[in-house]
């Protein structure tokens, strides 16, 4: 099961994460998310737990804990959603150049 961790301290790292989490069971992976352009952490990451009673077990016992004076939130991950998902529609407005609905290649 894969979890959702908030509220994470700004000096913790994958280690510590994977750390703590191993503590109440099997950790298969974990991942803090950080800025791309600073390298710094953004207070959150993810957990995946192979043995789903240990992840709601860990959830129960972690979320709302204190961790160096910062409230922690762990829930189970909610799964994105991949490919054509939604629809964009089409927008048919503005001038210039575009295609048209038999994709020829229509100027205006």
């Amino acid at each position: 099961m894969k979890l959702f961790v908030a509220g994470l301290p700004g000096d913790f790292d994958d280690v510590d994460l994977k750390e703590m989490f191993e503590l109440y069971g099997e950790v298969a992976s974990a991942k803090l998310i950080v800025d791309r352009e600073t390298g710094k952490s953004k207070g959150f990451g993810f957990v995946d737990m192979p043995d789903k009673n240990e992840a709601l077990q860990t959830i129960e016992t972690l979320d709302g804990a204190g961790i160096k004076g910062k409230k922690i939130s762990v829930k189970k991950a909610e799964e994105q959603q991949r490919g054509g998902g939604g629809g964009g529609g089409r927008n048919d407005g503005g001038g210039g150049n575009r295609w048209n609905d038999d994709n020829r290649f229509n100027r205006r």
